[in-house]
Order: C-alpha cells, then sequence, then structure tokens
C-alpha cells in the first residue's frame, strides 16, 4: 500500500502522531461515558459574566472597538503585559514588560522556545512522565531526549545530574502539580535543580499552568523566583537561566489563548522575531478582555476553582483508597487536575482503557503517552476536573471493580 502522507513532509513533521488526548476528548460528548480523560476546565465554572461584560465595553466605546479589531505589536497588548509583569511581581519574580511575551496559549510559548533553542540532536532534557503536548512539539525539531524518573518529590537529581553531564539545551518541567502524574517538586529539590542548572549551565523550561490551583500546603516558590534570589546573592553568576511560561487558560478560560514568556530580554528580542515570523500577535481583542477580566475577577475566580477543585480531588482520593486493589498505586496531589496510577505489569493502560469504554462506559488516557523515551505501559492518568462528585465515585467504583476482575483472572492463570 502506497505511503497516504502528502509528499515531501519533513522528517520532524512526518513523525507527528495524533494526540491520544485529543481523540479521547471525542468521547465526553458521549453522555453514558464518565470520562476521566480531558485535563481540561469545568465550562460550568467559566467567569462567563465578566466575559459578557468586557465584550460589551469594547465593543460601545468606538475607540476601544478600533484598536480591539486592528494589528497591535507582536510583545502583546502593553496593559496586559503590564498585569502579569504585576502578578508574578506578587509571586517573587521582578520582570518588566520588556521582559514578557504574550503568546497563544501555552503551548505557542513551548513551541517558539523550542524553535529557538533546538537544532536536529540536541538534548532536551525530560521528566518521565512528562506532558504530552511538550513532548510533542520538542519533537517536530527532533532532538535527542533524556528521560529522567521522578520521586515524590520531582525528578531525581543523581539522574538530572547525569542528564545535564551530556550537555542538553534545557531541561523542561511543570513544578506544581505535573500532569500527568500530579507531582509538585518540592523545595528542597527546586533549589538543588537550580544549583545544577547553574553548575552545568543547563536552561530550566518552567511550565506553570497549574500553580493557582493549589488546594493545601503553603505555595512553593517557582524556579523564576529562586533564581532572581540566587542572582541577587553573593553566589550569583549573572546568568539567568530560567524560562518562566505562564497561562490564564487553567483561570479564566481557554478560548481567549493567552499564555506569556518571561524570560532574559536577550530571548525574549528573538522570541519576539519568531512571533512577527508566525502570526504577527495574538488576538488584540482577546487580550484586551483578558486584561479586563484579570484585573476584576482573577482572584475570585481563583477561589471559586480551588473550592470546586478540591471537593472533586477529595472525592476521587476517596474512592481510590476504598476501592482500588491494593496492588494499584496512585499520586495524591496538592492541587492541579491529575491523579497518576500504576498498575502491576500484567496491566496494560491501552488495553484497560478499551475495555473499560467497551464494558463499563469509563474513560481515562492511557499513561504511556505520557512517555518521551520507554514508556511504562501499566499507567494511566485520571482528571478531576470535569463531573460532579457523585459521577466521580460512580467511575472510580466502576474502574476498581474492572481491575479486580483482570487482577483475580490473571492470578487465576
Amino acid at each position: 500500500m502506497s505511503d497516504p502522507s502528502f509528499p515531501g513532509l519533513s522528517q520532524g513533521v512526518s513523525e507527528l502522531r495524533a494526540s491520544e488526548i485529543r481523540e479521547l476528548l471525542k468521547l465526553i460528548s458521549r453522555p453514558e461515558i464518565i470520562s476521566f480523560a480531558g485535563g481540561i476546565p469545568d465550562p460550568a465554572l467559566f467567569p462567563l459574566d465578566a466575559i459578557g461584560k468586557a465584550y460589551q465595553a469594547v465593543l460601545q466605546n468606538p475607540a476601544m472597538a478600533g484598536e480591539a479589531f486592528q494589528y497591535s505589536i507582536s510583545e502583546g497588548y502593553p496593559p496586559l503585559r503590564d498585569w502579569i509583569t504585576g502578578y508574578l511581581g506578587k509571586h517573587g519574580i521582578e520582570a518588566g514588560p520588556e521582559q514578557i511575551l504574550i503568546t497563544s496559549g501555552a503551548q505557542q510559548a513551548l513551541d517558539f522556545i523550542a524553535r529557538a533553542l533546538i537544532n536536529p540532536g540536541d538534548g532536551v532534557v525530560m521528566s518521565s512522565p512528562s506532558y504530552l503536548g511538550a513532548i510533542q512539539v520538542f519533537g517536530t525539531y527532533r532532538p535527542t531526549f533524556i528521560s529522567v524518573p521522578m520521586d515524590d518529590e520531582g525528578v531525581t537529581l543523581d539522574a538530572l545530574e547525569a542528564a545535564f553531564r551530556q550537555k542538553p539545551k534545557f531541561f523542561y518541567l511543570t513544578p506544581d502539580f505535573c500532569n500527568p502524574a500530579g507531582i509538585t517538586t518540592s523545595l528542597a529539590r527546586r533549589q538543588a535543580i537550580l544549583a545544577l542548572a547553574h553548575r552545568y549551565n543547563v536552561a530550566i523550561l518552567e511550565d506553570s499552568p497549574y500553580e493557582e490551583l493549589r488546594y493545601e500546603n503553603a505555595r512553593i516558590p517557582s524556579f523564576a523566583a529562586l533564581e532572581q534570589q540566587y542572582l541577587a546573592g553573593p553566589d550569583g553568576d549573572g546568568r539567568r537561566l530560567v524560562i518562566y511560561v505562564g497561562s490564564l487558560s487553567k483561570v479564566l478560560t481557554p478560548a481567549l489563548r493567552i499564555g506569556w514568556i518571561c524570560a532574559d530580554p536577550a530571548l525574549i528580542n528573538t522570541l519576539v522575531l519568531l512571533k512577527q515570523a508566525s502570526d504577527l500577535h495574538c488576538s488584540t481583542i482577546n487580550q484586551m478582555i483578558a486584561f479586563d477580566i484579570a484585573g476584576s475577577s482573577h482572584a475570585s475566580q481563583v477561589e471559586k476553582l480551588r473550592k470546586a477543585y478540591k471537593e472533586r480531588r477529595d472525592v476521587m482520593l476517596e474512592a481510590l483508597e476504598r476501592c482500588l486493589p491494593k496492588e494499584v498505586r496512585f499520586t495524591r496531589p496538592d492541587g492541579g487536575m491529575f491523579i497518576w496510577l500504576e498498575f502491576p505489569d500484567s496491566i496494560d493502560g491501552t488495553e484497560l482503557l478499551a475495555e473499560a469504554v467497551k464494558d463499563i462506559q469509563v474513560a481515562f488516557v492511557p499513561g504511556s503517552a505520557f512517555y518521551a523515551t520507554e514508556p511504562k505501559r501499566n499507567t494511566a492518568r485520571l482528571s478531576f476536573s470535569l463531573g460532579e462528585p457523585a459521577r466521580i465515585r460512580e467511575g472510580i467504583e466502576r474502574l476498581a471493580a474492572l481491575l479486580q476482575n483482570k487482577l483475580r483472572a490473571n492470578r487465576a492463570a
């Protein structure tokens, strides 16, 4: 059979594969399916009143409307960049607007950074497991992936140092309630990772879309904030290695597509050129709406989300603790949207998904999708952000019963 792909595709693009998560999102619209697959915000929690008022204010003001629907600067809407600098400053990251680039969501930020830094064959260090979207976008630039295992405090330091000795371009991680494992990198581990990065001159790409979704324990300073403390101290070496990526998608709404990069101005200047060559600038009206809502509703929206998602997380954890076979391990995240399951070796997550959808109408994401190298097939990701507590409880009870039956059959065999 002939190759159905378009002739002449680049090697990096021709190796792209459809996201298992994107495909599984199609299941959410089926009412009989209890889906733990989509790690997406609950639309019932979107600040629709604030969004409507913000659009109305723009459209009723001719001067604002003219600006909203016109071309704009590539760096981003200045008032929104000012708001971001203030937001970051509250959390220990001192940055001027010249250090901020607005992007079309955090995903475009990852793409621009990869395009700026990766040559074919360059090393890129990833936690194992790691965010599927980052693996996909980095892969199009054909790096050599170096995977580093995780424990309950984040990536393990011995393995990370061994990876840094290979002189990679950067280390990518989501330090807060990471997607997919729900693990938060501890303060001590962050400090040790930062010290290693400066010892080996390796950039840290800090992806922080979930940091506001914390349900217990104190907030841990970001790598960007910790680096500023280090640079201001007596041992500071003057090198700004942390590239911080933020997003409003998980707090306000994904449709506005507002992400940002905070980094050394020299890198930002290069990324602005990539923005100009890519899509000129993000939607001006969306940036104006985001600025309006963020200024008026960000804090209250965060509190609303924390209350709702914490309840759902607690329900899922209780059901997992009560129902799962003792052979199945799971993480207990302090926040975010995800819980990670690890089954006995005899259970394949992809095969389990097929049975779960067919026999018990429950969906999740097989864990093998989240590995840049050497996937572990006896894993799965559950998301608790969608669904009412009673439905979450029922879905976990169904899944646990299926697992009990499979393990019983495996022991009998």
